[in-house]
C-alpha cells in the first residue's frame, strides 16, 4: 500500500522565488519572458489587457498564465490598461500583497504605427507615448521601494525595458518617427534611471532584438508572412533577458542592449535555434538597426 503522495520539488531555478513584473505579457516577447522566468522559478505577475479572443491577436491573459504557470512558477494575470495610472497602482499593491514583493520589473508592453509625422494623429501619437515611454516611466517609480528593499535584501533588483540602442541615422529616426520618439525616450529614459537608481543597487537596462521576432506585430504591421520567415522566435529575447536580470545589479547597468551581443557575453553564438525558418536564408533586420 502506497503513501500519500509526496508534493513536488521546488523550483530552485535562477529566479527562486524571486518576484517578477511583466507588461504586454499576454502574447510575443512578453509571454516567451513570462514563460522563461516561471520556468526559472520566479513569481510570475503578468499585466496585459486581452481578456476576450481577438480575431488578430493570439491567446488572453488567461491562456498566456496558464502557460506560465505550467512552466513552473507561481502566476498572478492582472488585466490592466498600462495607460491607466489607478490600474497600474492598484496592480502593484495586488502584487505586493501576494508575493510579498517585487524584484524585477520588464516593461514590455508596446504600441507600434510608422505611419508619418504629416499624416499621422495625434491621438495615435498619444497612445504611443502613452504606452511605451509613460507606462515604463510609471512602473519605474511604482515599484521603485519595493526593490529598494530587493536591494537592501541582497535580492539583485532589475529593470529592463524593450527599447533599442539609440540610433541617429536619419533613416531610421526618421521611418515613422511618432514612434521613434516614444522608443527612443524610453531608451534615454533607461540611462536617466540608471544613474539616479545606481546608489540603491537597482540595475536599470534596456533590450532590443538585432532581427525581426515573430510577433503579432511583425504577422499584421510589419511585413506579414515574408517578414515572419526571415524572423527569430521570441525565445531568443526570453533567453537573453534571462541573463541581463540574473547578471549583477551593481555593475551591470545603465546599457542598451541587443540581443545577440548578450548571449555571445555568455558564450553562447549558435543562434539557429531561434530561426523561425530552419536555414542559411538571411535574416530580417528589426527596427533602428542598421545592415
Amino acid at each position: 500500500m502506497h503513501g500519500p503522495t509526496s508534493p513536488s520539488a521546488p523550483n530552485e531555478g535562477l529566479l527562486a522565488g524571486k518576484t517578477a513584473v511583466i507588461t504586454g505579457a499576454s502574447r510575443g516577447i512578453g509571454l516567451a519572458i513570462a514563460i522563461r522566468f516561471a520556468a526559472e522559478g520566479a513569481n510570475v505577475a503578468m499585466i496585459a489587457r486581452t481578456q476576450e479572443p481577438h480575431p488578430k491577436l493570439p491567446g488572453t491573459i488567461h491562456t498566456a498564465a496558464a502557460r506560465a504557470e505550467a512552466a513552473g512558477g507561481a502566476v498572478l494575470p492582472l488585466v490592466a490598461d498600462v495607460r491607466d495610472d489607478r490600474a497600474l497602482a492598484d496592480a502593484v499593491e495586488r502584487i505586493v500583497e501576494r508575493f510579498g514583493g517585487i524584484d524585477i520589473l520588464v516593461n514590455n508592453a508596446g504600441s507600434v504605427d510608422l505611419t508619418g509625422a504629416e499624416q499621422i494623429g495625434m491621438q495615435r501619437y498619444d497612445h504611443m507615448q502613452a504606452v511605451n515611454l509613460r507606462a515604463p516611466f510609471l512602473l519605474s517609480k511604482l515599484t521603485l521601494p519595493y526593490l529598494r528593499t530587493s536591494a537592501r535584501a541582497g535580492r539583485n533588483p532589475h529593470i529592463l525595458t524593450l527599447s533599442p540602442p539609440l540610433n541617429m541615422n536619419p533613416g531610421q529616426v526618421g521611418n515613422g518617427v511618432a514612434y521613434t520618439v516614444s522608443k527612443y525616450g524610453v531608451s534615454i529614459a533607461t540611462v536617466g534611471l540608471a544613474h539616479e537608481f545606481r546608489s540603491y543597487g537597482i540595475a536599470v537596462n534596456s533590450l532590443w532584438p538585432r532581427t525581426k521576432i515573430d510577433t503579432a506585430a511583425v504577422r499584421n504591421l510589419l511585413g506579414g508572412a515574408e517578414a515572419v520567415a526571415a524572423s527569430r522566435t521570441a525565445d531568443i529575447c526570453a533567453d537573453a533577458a534571462l541573463l541581463v536580470v540574473t547578471s549583477p545589479a551593481a555593475t551591470n547597468t545603465g546599457r542598451l542592449l541587443l540581443d545577440e551581443e548578450v548571449l555571445a557575453a555568455n558564450g553562447i553564438t549558435d543562434l539557429d535555434r531561434y530561426r523561425v525558418v530552419p536555414g542559411d536564408g538571411a535574416l530580417a533586420n528589426d527596427l533602428f538597426i542598421d545592415a
